[in-house]
Order: structure tokens, then sequence, then C-alpha cells
């Protein structure tokens, strides 16, 4: 008697491997061990206060000391990756997690019925013969995004979209990553308009963010080609050998459940349908995105705008094309489950600022700023503020929290520079860091998506991110010699 082989179970579109995630928890664990230990070494203080409206708010230029005050108690850092959503990024945290599950359920959905093969096999199609030029097009409307919009967290809704169309263009999962996360990280680096790093920036400080943005508009080219260069470097690795994919094993499954789905038969009339409304779907979620990052007024909700636009029409999308109820909730809880993981990643990456914060160690860390510029040379002052800001990176990933301290501060010092060099030595800071610092939350999620660990992406990409800072200190370099 012939046994029947048991059919393999399918991957959820947004998935995050035990290895990967186990890696990940024991990475931020160690840096939440350290960061409490540094509570105990490094002195402790806090800023005085104003009143700014009839409000009282810290004062970023006056600093005392408070030798009294203890370090982090061990239970509370212990206990930090639950309490730190009860505290100030705590409805932040919640609706990033928020964000990560819904948006996940509504991408199972899309991707069960039909909607991801749909989609991916007309544009796979028509560039098959301009593979590269179409990754190039992509990079470069994400590296846009982040350069111009201040687009990241909300790039997770596309990294699963953009990974299977390049499978299905011959590629892997990573180059989907490069194309999506690493392009629109790599805008923060050359910033034009980002409205949380420029535009912040300038309006904390007092001056025009349009001044002086050729010096920007060079940067953004350069960086871009830096990132072509890493690119076309790593495709050419992988057409010649396509076993050396950097997700090589992670893809064959995925292959696997493409080409099962391709081979299946399908009606025409209901993938025409399919086709076209998730394109209508998804072209309206990249606009809602778009416009409500252009708004300042409405900036601030872009995110529970993008929950509430996955969750209604990511289900009513479902419901249009397969006619299925049962089916498509079954997905949308398929997706949910599958992103559970995501608000431990979260609470971990998020506790490390917590601790320093709770520990008293913030005030101090910025306090030094001015301490260290005093009597030095325009370029030893920028070099110093740039690798002090690089620091503060490495534990706020906030872009708007970074912005508030660091140049709530330097509005009040007196550092040898112009403002426009201020904002460029901030912007730059905080440029490539949230696609190589482990406390970056959007970089460790979406490694994870594609089942990559962050030591080997760290392994892999080290002379991007050498060649990346050495760029950097040219320009800090060229800016200071032209007075910019």
């Amino acid at each position: 008697m012939q046994e029947t082989a048991m059919p393999k179970k399918k991957k959820a579109l947004i998935n995050i491997s035990k290895k990967t995630f186990i890696q990940v928890l024991c990475l931020l664990a160690a840096m939440l061990l350290i960061s409490a230990i540094l509570t105990y070494i490094i002195p402790r203080g806090e800023f005085g206060t104003k009143m700014v409206d009839g409000k009282e708010t810290e004062d970023y230029s006056v600093y005392n000391e408070k030798k009294d005050l203890p370090g982090v108690h061990p239970v509370k850092a212990i206990f930090a990756p639950i309490l730190v959503f009860a505290s100030r990024d705590g409805l932040s945290l919640l609706m990033l997690s928020l964000f990560l599950f819904v948006i996940s359920a509504a991408f199972q959905v899309m991707n069960d019925v039909g909607g991801v093969r749909s989609l991916i096999g007309g544009v796979s199609e028509k560039f098959k013969n301009n593979r590269t030029l179409l990754l190039v097009i992509i990079s470069f409307i994400f590296y846009c995004f982040g350069s111009f919009l201040g687009l990241f967290e909300e790039m997770l809704t596309m990294l699963p979209i953009v990974a299977v169309l390049c499978l299905s263009l011959g590629f892997d999962s990573f180059t989907g990553f490069l194309c999506c996360i690493l392009a629109c990280g790599f805008g923060f680096a050359g910033a034009v308009t980002n409205p949380f790093t420029v535009l912040l920036a300038s309006e904390i400080i007092g001056v025009n963010p349009m001044a002086k943005i050729w010096f920007r508009l060079i940067v953004f080219v350069v960086m871009f080609l830096l990132f072509l260069a890493f690119l076309f470097v790593y495709l050419r690795r992988i057409e010649k050998t396509p076993e050396k994919s950097y997700t090589f094993t992670h893809d064959q499954t995925l292959r696997e459940q493409m080409n099962g789905e391709a081979n299946a038969d399908a009606d025409p009339a209901r993938e025409k349908r399919t086709r076209i409304v998730y394109a209508v779907f998804l072209s309206a979620a990249l606009g809602l995105i778009i416009l409500c990052s252009s708004i300042s007024a409405v900036r601030d909700y872009t995110v529970p705008a993008l929950i509430a636009y996955f969750l209604f029409f990511g289900i009513g999308a479902g419901m249009l094309v397969s006619k299925a109820p049962k089916k498509v909730f079954a997905s949308f809880g398929k997706g949910f489950l599958a992103a559970l993981p995501t608000i431990a990643i979260i609470g971990f990456a998020a506790s490390v600022k917590y601790v320093l914060a709770e520990g008293s160690v913030f005030p101090t860390i910025v306090h030094w700023i001015n301490t260290v510029a005093e009597g030095k040379s325009p370029i030893a002052v920028a070099l110093i503020i740039y690798l002090i800001v690089l620091m503060l990176e490495f534990f706020i990933s906030s872009s708007t929290a970074k912005a508030i301290m660091v140049m709530g501060l330097l509005a009040v010092a007196n550092v040898g520079l112009s403002k426009e060099m201020l904002v460029l030595l901030y912007t730059f800071a905080d440029g490539y860091t949230n696609v190589l610092f482990p406390t970056s939350p959007v970089l460790l999620l979406s490694l994870s998506m594609i089942e990559m660990d962050y030591f080997k992406w760290l392994k892999k990409s080290w002379w991007l991110f050498l060649a990346n800072f050495a760029l950097v200190i040219g320009f800090i370099l060229l800016a200071v010699g032209i007075k910019y």
C-alpha cells in the first residue's frame, strides 16, 4: 500500500523563526544588562526646569549632578521589557506592536487569497528582461521615502511584497530587504527634507531647513551611489552562485510554496479581479502614508491611521476577492499570531533606553557635549558632536526624542558652528545607524522576517557601514572647511 505524503505546512508570509527570535532576545538581554550596570558607573544627574507656555518643562541648558540618586533597581531592570510599555514611550510602543500585528494579518490574508501571487506575477512578467532596472527603481523610491518623508517603520508593510517580488525575479529575500529596508534607512543618511531629522532639528534650533540645501543634495546622490554599489556587489555574487544567497534556506520553502500556487488552476476572471483589488489596496496604503507624512498636523497619527486602514480594508479586500469570510478571518488570525514574537523584541529593544533614563544617566551624557566641546577647534567640535549624537543613537532610536534633547541643548550652546552645520551633524548621526544598531526594532524585525540573524548581517555588511562612516567624516571636514 502506497503511503500518502503529508503536505508541508505553509509558513506565514511574515514569519519569525525560533532560532532568530532567540538570538535577537539574547543580544538585547545582554545589552539590557550592560545598560543596568552603566547606571551604577556613570554619574547620575538631572536637567533643570523652566516654564514654557505655563507648563514646567526640562531645561537642557541647566545640569545638576545628583550623587544621591541610586542606579536603576535590579528588579526594575529585570522587568524593564514589560515596564517600558507603561512609560512615557509606552503608547508609541504599543501602537508599533499593534501596527505590526495588523499588517502581518492583512498581508497573510492577501497571500492566502492569491493577491500576492497575482500582483507579483504581473510585475515580474513585465520586467523579466529588465530585472536590475526594476530593482534600481524600487530602491530609489524607498530611498526617497527615507530622505524626503522620513518613513521607516511604515516600510515593514512593504517588505513582504518586495521580498516575494525579488524571489519571482530570480533573486532572493535578502535582495528585497536591501531594496526596501536598507534603501529607506540609507535615505536617512542622505536626508534632504526628512521631517523627523532635518525639519524638526531645524525648527528646534531656529534655522530655515531649505538654507544651503544644495550640500544635502550632494550627500543624497553620493549615499545612493554607495547603496547601489553594495546592492550590485551582492547581486553579482548570487547570480554567479545562487547557493551563496544569505537567505537561501529560507527562500527554498517560499519558492516551493510559490511554485505550488502558480501551478494551481486559476480562474482568469478571478485573477484579474484579485489584481485590481490589491493594486488599489496597496496604492491607497502608499498614498495614505505619503499624505500623513506630508501634513504636519496629522504626521503623528500616521501609524494609527495605517492600523485602521489595514485592519478594515485588509479584511475587506480579502472578502471582496475570495467571498469566503471564514477563510479570510482564519488567515487574519494566522498572520496576527505569527507576529506575536515582535512585541517581545520591541519591549527588549526599548528597555535599554528605559533603564538608562530610570537610572538618571541621560542628563549626564548630554551634559558632556558642552564640556567636551569647550575650547576645541571647529573641526574637533564638529567631530565630537557627531560622535556623541552617534552614541546617543545607539540608545535612543527615536529621531524625535533625540532631536528634542540634542538640538534643544545645541540651540543654547556656544560651540562655534553655524546652525545649519549643527543640523547637518545631527542628520548624519541619525542616518545609517537605523539599519546598523541592534537597538533599532525595525532592523531586528525586518531581519527576523527573512530569517537572518543580526550578527550575520553585521558580518556581511561591515564594509558598507565603514565606507558610509568614512564618507560622513569626509563630508563633515568639507562642510567645516567651506564654513557651511
